[in-house]
Order: C-alpha cells, then sequence, then structure tokens
C-alpha cells in the first residue's frame, strides 16, 4: 500500500482560500444569515405612514407587530417603504 505525503504548508497556502472562498459562496446560496446586513430605512425611503392605499402590514417582507425582513429598525404597520411587495391572497 501506498503512502501518502503530508500536506505541505505550501499547498496549505495555495488551496486555503479557494476553500474559504468556496464555503461562503455556499453560504450566499444556502439563504441569509441572521447576521446579515439590512437596509437603512432612509435608503428605502420608509415613511411612517401609507402610500397610494399601501402600507407595510399588508406587505410580504412585515414580521408583526413591528419589523421587517429587510428594512432596519422599527417598522410602523401603517408605514411604507419603496421595497413594498403586496401579500398574496
Amino acid at each position: 500500500m501506498a503512502q501518502e505525503s503530508p500536506v505541505s504548508r505550501r499547498d496549505l497556502l495555495r488551496r486555503g482560500p479557494a476553500v474559504a472562498g468556496g464555503a461562503i459562496a455556499i453560504a450566499g446560496v444556502l439563504g441569509p444569515t441572521a447576521a446579515q446586513a439590512k437596509i437603512a430605512q432612509a435608503t428605502v425611503g420608509y415613511q411612517e405612514s401609507a402610500h397610494n392605499g399601501e402600507v407595510c402590514g399588508d406587505c410580504t417582507h412585515f414580521v408583526a407587530p413591528s419589523s421587517c425582513q429587510l428594512v432596519d429598525g422599527t417598522i410602523n404597520p401603517q408605514g411604507w417603504c419603496k421595497l413594498f411587495a403586496k401579500k398574496s391572497a
């Protein structure tokens, strides 16, 4: 039976970044993590009032009682932002 040669430091340094990059890519494909940053309210034009009858409480991204999957900070169910997406019936 042939003996396998030990991994050299040079091989480890050469292949390490590729392995780390692959792990990051896989994590990105698997979906968002709890540590993923949300978008600032100002960036999405968040306002505390409705816009043309659209309110955060009717948005697919809204998480009761007062948060959003995409937007940072406290979200008013009667508020609105540019990322509004009507919940499907």
